[in-house]
């Protein structure tokens, strides 16, 4: 039975007129999302707040809206997108405790253009143990951003000069569609799946400043295949779509790494577009390191997706299809 609705009162302090407005957003929208994703009533006046219904409910709510007013202190301009996001976290529970768990301080990483705080739990812990080992594996669906903030960490330990230069990597397999008719080198033609790295690069860095970086060779595009015989010394190494490798390429790469680098593999097991019965390096890979010292491992699932919340909605569909399908060949296979 659900516990009585009750109304739970709290105010934001320091006042300032500018943050409430950026709080509740244009027509009070952020209020209004807070309200249709959580099922309760808000009111305020100023920075007095009313929040109506369940307990819990209200309590987390008031979580979302207090650090949310803590997002405009450094003029950060809020969108329905941030507001997804924080609620997103706290699903019904106390938002403090999801971004709190461990006990410890927030990481937020700080390049030229923005900050990047990562979200929820298993995005926190993702960026520490990319602070801490010199390899690390971010592996899940779509969208839980792995990918983005491999690329944050990159660009910060470049600004900071703990690394001289990126590198960003990719196994050139096709996805359902062929390469070979498309124009140029083998670089050239594998340019544009790197777009996503580009585009996180281009966000935190500028255009202008990545093409410089580009030139000067601080930033590398390469394919997978260019990385033999090369040893990486004091770079920040990314392998993207990690999931394409072969036995052989995941150790060939792994074993490049020198000193003073730190190399960050993502992938997605499920999405894999190797050739029938060609194992992926990246499943592998699990089993074969799981249990060697210095490497980090962080296993993101679909309630880590932070895009649309359609997108969490389809990995789950997938994934209980899936699930379904082989529930249903092992009952073949046991009745043959």
């Amino acid at each position: 039975m659900n516990a009585p609705l009750q109304i739970h009162r709290f105010s934001i302090e320091p006042v300032d007129p500018r943050r409430l407005a950026n709080l509740c957003g244009q027509f009070d929208e952020h209020l209004l999302l807070i309200e249709q994703r959580l099922g309760i009533e808000v009111r305020n006046r100023g920075n007095q707040f009313e929040l109506i219904g369940e307990p819990e409910l209200a309590r987390s709510a008031e979580a979302v809206v207090r650090q949310l007013y803590r997002e405009t202190r450094d003029n950060t301009e809020l969108t329905p997108d941030t507001v997804h996001l924080f609620l997103q976290e706290s699903g019904l529970e106390n938002l403090s405790e999801t971004l709190h768990s461990s006990g410890q301080a927030p990481v937020v990483l700080r390049t030229r253009r923005m900050a990047i705080q990562p979200r929820g739990p298993n995005q926190q812990s993702y960026v520490r143990s990319i602070q801490e080992y010199d390899i690390n594996f971010g592996i899940g669906p779509a969208g839980t951003g792995k990918t983005y903030l491999a690329v944050a960490c990159a660009v910060d330990a470049l600004e900071r000069e703990q690394v001289r230069r990126i590198l960003l990597v990719r196994p050139a397999v096709e996805a359902g569609e062929k390469l070979g008719f498309l124009p140029g080198d083998l670089a050239q033609k594998i340019d544009p799946y790197l777009r996503p790295l580009y585009d996180a690069l281009y966000e935190m860095l500028g255009f202008e400043n990545v093409a410089k970086l580009i030139e000067k060779q601080v930033i590398e595009v390469a394919p997978l295949a260019y990385m033999r015989g090369r040893t990486l010394n004091n770079s920040f190494i990314i392998l993207d779509e990690s999931q394409n490798t072969t036995l052989e390429q995941m150790k060939m790469f792994l074993t490049r790494i020198g000193f003073g680098s730190t190399a960050v593999i993502t992938g997605d097991v499920t999405q894999v577009d190797l050739p029938r019965g060609t194992k992926s390096g990246l499943a592998h890979v699990v089993e074969v390191l799981k249990d060697v010292k210095g490497i980090g491992f962080t296993h993101f699932k679909s309630k880590d997706v932070v895009r649309h919340p359609l997108v969490q909605r389809i990995v789950e569909a997938y994934d209980r299809f899936e699930l379904r399908q082989e529930g249903e060949r092992k009952e073949r296979s046991n009745e043959s």
